[in-house]
């Protein structure tokens, strides 16, 4: 393999599939990028086995070929590097050279048969989204992802597609958050995608072009575009099992709907979060007559009160909610006003706003 690539050009490259290279791993191909090289391009590709990235850049192709180089290693050395331009040069023994002005560096490769195959996709099975539509999606819903290990269903987004509409949902058995929209395709299928895929997923999404979902049976293919630029792809395992039954979680009425005003609500529960503790982790809620009071009270910090006129007139309702928990959705939410549903003290919150969102929070007890 003999190639002439931009350094700069080189830098994105890596820097947008090196994030699934493990740092520690006993298989030494995983510590790898493979570099394959043809028709005017250098594809990239890294894996940790459960998430596959893809990306491709310009290059001027003497020789075609295939080897593996350390992602790390690689990616420090080119970055380092002052010129403009740089030669890679791949003997048949996967000895890499690398020149650039004065500078030769050679690194020892794995040959690529050795990288592990890109997954088959049987099925055909399709929807398209922009790039921004999807990166809004998951915002709204993946701080709930559940970090508990031992419910490894809840450690990922659920993607539900029904017909015209993708549904996503995460959980962590004590708050819900639920977003859905309008997508091109008439697929049918559910499938959940791990956290560490979710997390990639948001760093490569931008605010232009288009993402394309293929499902498989175990793996999940996303295909992002963008005018003028290669397309980006991840793969992903799939988290195994199925995902709780989400409309369970959710109540289906509540007494009270009660309008707030979002940024003023969440300025004083970071307030009333400051004289909160790990074991006085709560603040109080208290809706009475065009007025809401918030209470925190931690004897090893402090205590808080204050009060919020708000637009209600029904019977007084006292209930507690953990504030981080509570201070997520009011975070992502662009609208100026929210609504929580109520009914008592022991039953779940939901807010909502005027899109397509919601989510359930469970209170907590408190003496």
């Amino acid at each position: 393999m003999k190639i002439t690539v931009a350094k700069e050009d080189l830098v994105n490259g890596l820097q947008a599939v090196q994030n699934v290279v493990g740092a520690r791993t006993t298989l030494p191909i995983l510590s790898n990028v493979l570099l394959a090289a043809g028709e005017k391009r250098l594809e990239l590709r890294a894996t940790d086995l459960e998430a596959t990235l893809i990306g491709a850049i310009e290059a001027n192709v003497e020789q075609e070929g295939l080897t593996t180089l350390p992602a790390k290693r690689l990616f420090g050395l080119v970055r380092e590097i002052e010129s403009g331009e740089i030669e890679i040069n791949v003997d048949g023994k996967d000895k890499c050279t690398i020149q650039s002005g004065a500078s030769v560096y050679k690194l020892n490769g794995i040959p690529a048969e050795d990288f592990p195959p890109l997954p088959k996709f049987k099925e055909n099975c399709q929807v398209n989204l922009s790039q921004a539509k999807l990166k809004e999606m998951l915002r709204k819903v993946s701080y709930a992802i559940s970090t508990d290990e031992s419910r490894f269903v809840l450690n990922g987004v659920y993607f539900k597609l029904e017909g015209e509409k993708a549904i996503l949902v995460a959980t962590d058995g004590r708050r819900l958050a639920l977003v859905e929209e309008e997508i091109e395709g008439a697929a049918t299928g559910e499938f959940i995608v791990p956290s560490k895929a979710i997390g990639e997923l948001g760093r490569l999404l931008g605010s232009n072009g288009e993402v394309a979902i293929r499902l498989g049976e175990t793996q999940a293919e996303f295909t992002l575009t963008q005018e003028g630029l290669e397309p980006i792809k991840l793969f992903s395992k799939l988290v195994e099992g199925s995902y709780p039954n989400y409309k369970q979680v959710i109540p289906k009425e509540s007494k009270e709907r009660i309008p707030l005003v979002r940024e003023e609500v969440l300025h004083a529960l970071r307030r009333a979060d400051q004289v909160t503790s790990d074991k006085a982790n709560s603040v109080t809620l208290t809706f009475g007559d065009n007025n809401l009071t918030i209470n925190a009270n931690s004897p090893e910090v402090g205590e808080g009160k204050e009060s919020i006129a708000i637009n209600y007139k029904g019977d007084e309702i006292r209930v507690s909610f953990n504030p981080s928990f509570l201070m997520d959705p009011l975070k992502i939410l662009e609208s100026d006003e929210v609504y929580i549903e109520l009914s008592d003290s022991s039953s779940p919150g939901v807010i909502k706003s005027n899109t397509p969102f919601l989510y359930v929070l469970m209170p907590m007890r408190t003496n």
